[in-house]
């Protein structure tokens, strides 16, 4: 879940930390740790999220990467070069450096941290456990949400609880938009 930096995603940051199984902590090479970052830090720490560093960027001659690594230590962050646990890798969207790298690194820390029975917990018979990212009123469709479902599963005419209220499914789009 890609959410802007700005403070008033905060929110949104923390249930996306909720949903995920592993998260990206992207900071600029070119920038460094800013507020929103830290707040990043302490979200993934509070929902106890493994993640990997992204270094964006990485291709600008202004990137500083030695000193964003310095200020990620200074948050604790306790990087795979020097001795810790967390991958950092440095890539670059315009000239796609290491982008496939990121990809096989998602994948190896997910393997990494999955349990043993994780894919036996996983039912669609299961009670619905979700979380709600985002929701809104659209004046010609109602109450829309943007939910990721952690177990069981969700069908049209379904009635669903949240915050004391029951709402019933009328409509179920997948994230490419097809029903």
């Amino acid at each position: 879940i890609d959410t802007p930096g700005h403070e008033a995603f905060s929110k949104m940051r923390g249930r996306g930390a909720q949903a995920a199984e592993i998260a990206l902590l992207i900071v600029a090479a070119t920038e460094g740790i800013k507020p929103q970052t830290k707040e990043s830090i302490e979200v993934l720490r509070s929902t106890v999220t493994p993640f990997i560093v992204v270094l964006t960027k990485a291709d600008l001659p202004t990137k500083n990467s030695e000193k964003v690594k310095q200020e990620l230590m200074k948050e604790q962050i306790m990087l795979e070069e020097y001795g810790g646990d967390t991958p950092l890798i440095e890539v670059s969207a315009k000239s796609g450096l290491n982008i496939k790298e990121l990809l096989d690194l998602i994948l190896l820390m997910f393997d990494m941290h999955k349990s043993e029975d994780y894919t036996e917990k996983i039912s669609e018979n299961a009670s619905l456990k979700a979380i709600v990212i985002e929701a809104k009123l659209d004046p010609r469709a109602g109450a829309k949400a943007t939910v990721v479902i952690k177990n069981g599963s969700i069908r049209p005419r379904d009635e669903v609880a949240t915050d004391g209220q029951i709402f019933k499914v009328r409509t179920l789009l997948d994230d490419k938009g097809k029903q």
